[in-house]
């Protein structure tokens, strides 16, 4: 028997013995080394999904680990090989699959949402999603890979181009990791974030942040373009001010990009859509290409993921980890230890 971190109600999380059993055909069992904890796992922990999630359900999805053991028919990976997992299961029958759209599977099964996830010290999972990583790649920066990769999916989402002006609006774990995306695609790139952390973080890794609470963005975005406004703009905040500064920032023709998840309706300026001819475009997922393409930005060190961890917990602490980042303050992202070494010998 391995541990694992459970979700067993609202605001409940528990530290239990998960059972083993040898990976079936396809399959691979993983050791995980590092979990991230990200803002859907707090969603999950606040009872926001209980009509998604069924508990007892392991949690997390942002990972890197080594390969244990291989099932049948598994070819091209063996024990000891450092990867991550793209963490989707799509059923390759539905319209969106056919359509080609298989990340947006109309049945998708998103594994450590609607199965079981990487916060566990044994893991197993189709062989299919596995994203090997170089050696030269760290395992506590390789489990930001994932949400790297949603950032370049949502860069390629908006089509930011060279030489274009960003606003991301947002300035947590995705948005930082939006601009810096946006920022190695050659454009010119601002962060409105309220947290005074989150904005020293950026303004350390080279990045331009304004608070919103002392200056009105759109003004600043005005000056900053001679007038034009900027080409895309990033809503990263999940509030229903940041939707509005966001469409607000806009020039002619400019691309709004929806990363946040809201759960409820937002009030949208149509008419400045009308005027200007805006654009809006939804940014859910990632591909393969996403993840390969985030996995050279993190080794590379154009993603500096080590900038952005700001504490490793081993996984009997996860529970208290979870009510850290609820409680915001200095912290951006929180790993948790899966290794045997780091919480003493498996149950």
């Amino acid at each position: 028997m391995t541990l694992a971190v459970r979700y067993t109600a609202a605001r409940t999380l528990d530290t239990a013995p998960a059972p083993t059993t040898p990976p079936g055909p396809g399959e691979v069992e993983l050791a995980p080394a590092y979990v991230g904890i990200c803002g859907t796992d707090l969603h999950i922990f606040h009872g926001d999904m209980d009509a998604r999630v069924t508990a007892p359900a392991v949690l997390g999805h942002e990972m890197s680990g080594r390969v244990v053991r291989v099932g049948p028919g598994v070819e091209g990976w063996q024990p000891g090989d450092a990867v991550t997992v793209m963490p989707l299961r799509w059923d390759d029958t539905c319209p969106a699959c056919r359509a080609g759209h298989q990340h947006i599977c109309q049945h998708l099964d998103f594994i450590g949402i609607d199965s079981p996830g990487a916060m566990q010290q044994r893991w197993t999972v189709p062989a299919s999603t596995l994203i090997r990583l170089p050696d030269s790649l760290p395992l506590d920066r390789a489990a930001l890979v994932e949400p790297t990769a949603v950032a370049v999916h949502d860069v390629g989402r908006a089509e930011v181009a060279e030489g274009e002006k960003v606003v991301v609006v947002g300035g947590g774990p995705v948005g930082i990791l939006i601009a810096l995306v946006a920022r190695a695609a050659g454009a010119e790139v601002r962060v409105a974030e309220l947290s005074a952390h989150r904005r020293l973080l950026a303004e350390e890794l080279g990045l331009t942040a304004w608070n919103p609470a002392d200056v009105e963005v759109p003004e600043l975005v005005r000056q900053w373009t001679a007038g034009a406004g900027a080409d895309v703009a990033f809503e990263v905040s999940g509030a229903a001010g940041g939707v509005n500064t966001a469409v607000d920032v806009l020039g002619v023709r400019g691309r709004l990009c929806l990363v946040a998840i809201h759960p409820r309706p937002r009030e949208v300026n149509l008419h400045r859509f009308f005027w200007r001819e805006l654009t809006l475009v939804g940014a859910r997922l990632y591909d393969r290409s996403d993840f390969e393409k985030a996995v050279a930005l993190v080794d590379d060190g154009t993603i500096q993921a080590d900038r952005l961890i700001s504490k490793v917990v081993p996984l009997t602490q996860a529970p208290a980890a979870f009510e850290a980042l609820e409680g915001g303050g200095d912290v951006m992202k929180i790993l948790v230890d899966c290794t045997d070494d780091a919480q003493g010998a498996a149950v």
